[in-house]
């Protein structure tokens, strides 16, 4: 592929790097999903422990990426990849010990996901800014594909070592993981001009990004999808274990293969992308291939067995690898370049709100059911995509009509 040949080793290993952080992610959620599920038997604490994972995007990403444009962000990758593996390693002793309780394993799991708020903002800045001139969106592709790759091996991973070897298993595999990133990150070469950090300054370039995005259509548009689907689509993965232990009857060595269908449908989406956008326009391509994946998870939990619900998800992820691929590459293409890492800070602040979809989805689950609940939540988020798509063309059609003039004075 040509991402793939203009790439540096160092991409490649930021690649590597984003990649596993995500099946790390995985394999966790995943564990503590079915650990919680067989201890309370509540869809409503299962989607609470993830929602505490998902948190610190709201409470740190903004503030992230204001850091990021001060500090060094190889540097603050690896703190944070050193902040999970202390995690992790936490969960192992107090499961080995037999002390361990929901409210810890949720603690430790917003601890761990501390490290998520530095992927937009840090790593994935970095990949953009190595990329070759004209190269970004297929090398933000490619590293979406990664993403997508181990976003399908964590849940799997997660599932089987989980029945294998329990809680402490699953979270053994993940610290490896992390260790290994660790040695992944110390090689890479990394420069950037170094801004002196002033705490006082810290809610004026908030405000500065925000006054940006504002400023910016397509930012507000990828600000608006985001919130969209982290609040209303991506929830479905708060009750992954209840879907397929109370309605499909799925065994736990399998339960992961529910939450790796969107993922594997990614794979296929972004090996596409990276060959070529096939001249989609960027809202198109956003809002239609979320919107083709929300359709399917309305359908899934009516399908006829768990394996048609796994492949009708694979379905859907294909059109979500242009929500995933464009969420990065119009921020980086669109925004001015003193607000990108700010811009894509808000971004991980939008997926923030993710923790409220999943508190949400876990309430309306122990009310009506897992599938009833995923269901509600996808057709409400239908409904607020079509507005961000409404408001989306209608600031086109203004740009468009602003050129016309100034091409006929010219």
């Amino acid at each position: 592929m040509k991402a793939v040949r203009a790439a540096s080793s160092d991409i490649v290993r930021l690649w590597t790097i984003g990649g596993v952080n995500n099946a790390v992610r995985w394999i966790e959620v995943i564990a503590a999903s079915l650990f919680v599920l067989d201890l309370t038997g509540s869809p409503f604490d299962v989607a609470a422990v993830t929602a505490a994972r998902s948190l610190p995007m709201l409470v740190f990403g903004a503030l992230t990426g204001v850091l990021c444009d001060s500090l060094n962000r190889k540097r603050i990758l690896a703190a944070s990849m050193a902040i999970t593996v202390g995690s992790s390693m936490l969960i192992i002793v107090l499961s080995l010990l037999g002390v361990l309780r929901v409210w810890e394993l949720a603690l430790c799991s917003f601890v761990s996901g501390i490290v998520w708020t530095t992927d937009m903002s840090a790593r994935r800045r970095i990949v953009g800014e190595m990329a070759a001139p004209g190269m970004t969106a297929r090398v933000i592709a490619m590293d979406s594909l990664c993403a997508s790759i181990m976003r399908m091996i964590g849940p799997i991973l997660g599932g089987l070592s989980y029945a294998k070897f329990g809680l402490p298993g699953a979270y053994a595999c993940s610290t490896l993981l992390s260790i290994g990133n660790l040695a992944l990150l110390v090689p890479i070469h990394h420069w950037q001009e170094i801004h002196p950090l002033k705490f006082s300054r810290i809610p004026r370039d908030l405000a500065e990004g925000i006054a940006a995005a504002r400023h910016v259509p397509v930012v507000m548009a990828v600000l608006g999808v985001t919130i969209g689907m982290n609040f209303f689509i991506w929830s479905y993965t708060g009750v992954v274990a209840p879907i397929a232990r109370l309605i499909f009857g799925a065994p736990e060595a399998v339960v992961g293969m529910l939450a790796a269908g969107e993922p594997l449908g990614g794979i296929i989406g972004g090996a596409l992308l990276t060959r070529s956008n096939f001249g989609i326009p960027p809202r198109v391509m956003m809002i239609g291939g979320s919107l083709s994946f929300v359709v399917m998870l309305v359908l899934m939990p009516m399908a006829p067995s768990y394996w048609s619900a796994c492949a009708m998800l694979v379905v859907g992820g294909i059109g979500s690898a242009g929500f995933s691929n464009q969420q990065t590459t119009l921020i980086l293409s669109d925004a001015p370049p003193a607000m990108r890492s700010r811009l894509l800070g808000l971004t991980a602040v939008c997926i923030g709100s993710g923790p409220f979809g999943l508190l949400l989805v876990g309430a309306l689950a122990d009310a009506f059911g897992p599938g009833h609940a995923v269901q509600l939540m996808a057709l409400a988020g239908f409904a607020a995509l079509s507005l961000v798509n409404v408001s989306w063309a209608r600031a086109e059609r203004r740009a468009a009509l602003s050129v016309i003039p100034a091409e006929a004075g010219s």
